[in-house]
């Protein structure tokens, strides 16, 4: 270890080497006060401020008729290898629907999962007109389903008071559309209650 002496001589020579236009009486000055300040400026990052992409407003994709489906492309053919691609999204979901499968296990999978390109049938319904309705799922809606048939027709359903099923690998689930009113977004975070009235 160094004696003051040395300490004092050491600290003298970095400052006047570090220093050099400073003379000696200010560095004696310096030393004296027993505090050295290295100046050093630390520029300020200004934060560039992001701007936030503004999509479009409902009244605008009502005029731009994004989600309309144009009447030539109306054709059930088309849609099923969508289908097809569904049934392995919800076999890869519910790991591979094996019949040891526990039925209240799968359905709380189905009911959170995406149902674009599932064919369901609207087994009951207030409406007796729906009944019967059997189609892939072309759009979900909070409150409605757009389905084609096999006869090529767009079919638009409410959920409210229509109960649907869907059948895969054997396993057929139903579909209280009452309860089901959300948007497909919505259902993935939703708790659904396992049991409860059921009213049409």
């Amino acid at each position: 270890p160094q004696d003051s002496e040395k300490a004092k001589t050491f600290v003298h020579a970095f400052l006047k080497r570090s220093m050099p236009k400073m003379k000696d009486e200010a560095i004696q000055d310096m030393l004296t006060r027993k505090a050295v300040v290295l100046e050093h400026y630390h520029k300020k990052q200004t934060k560039q401020k992001r701007k936030k992409t503004k999509g479009f407003t409902a009244k605008q994709r009502r005029e731009l008729r994004l989600f309309e489906i144009e009447p030539e492309q109306q054709r059930y053919a088309i849609f099923l290898p969508l289908h097809e691609l569904w049934k392995q999204y919800i076999r890869d979901l519910c790991h591979g629907l094996k019949p040891d499968a526990q039925p209240h296990m799968i359905q709380s999978k189905l009911l959170k999962a995406d149902l674009h390109g599932a064919i369901v049938t609207v087994t009951k319904s207030k409406c007796p007109s729906y009944v019967g309705i059997t189609g892939i799922i072309l759009q979900e809606f909070k409150h409605i389903f757009k389905i084609i048939t096999k006869e090529d027709k767009l079919k638009v359903v409410p959920k409210l008071n229509n109960v649907f099923s869907l059948e895969l690998d054997g396993f057929i689930s139903y579909i209280y559309g009452s309860k089901f009113l959300l948007r497909a977004s919505e259902r993935s975070a939703k708790k659904f209650k396992l049991k409860g009235t059921i009213d049409l």
